[in-house]
């Protein structure tokens, strides 16, 4: 059940942010620094948003009647930050530490 929930935090920030509707416009909306790529950093921050979002108590931990569905298991902020990393990495295709606009619009790895 935890894979579910880290999923649906993530189509959750993908979709909780501002409406972008083409991949270089949802580069630029993470690209923190401007430099016209995406860092582990700025994507981490970019995704925490529905993380933070759910977490209504501020505790640091999403329970289950904070969860998609208001069930399954209990999960940390640092949690879903690892998670969210991981996905980061798979997405790097070229290993270069970035993502590019079409490494962020290519389909999940």
């Amino acid at each position: 059940m935890r894979r579910f929930s880290c999923a649906s935090l993530l189509l959750l920030a993908a979709s909780a942010q501002a409406q972008v509707t083409d991949t270089g416009g949802y580069l630029q909306r993470m690209d923190a620094d401007g430099d016209g790529k995406v860092s582990v950093e700025e994507y981490v921050q970019w995704m925490m948003y529905a993380f933070d979002r759910m977490d209504r108590n501020a505790d640091g931990v999403l329970s289950a009647d904070e969860l998609p569905g208001g069930k399954g298991k209990p999960i940390t902020r640092e949690q879903q930050r690892q998670t969210i990393i991981e996905r980061f990495h798979k997405q790097d295709a070229n290993g270069d530490g970035f993502l590019s606009a079409k490494e962020l619009s290519a389909p999940p790895r």
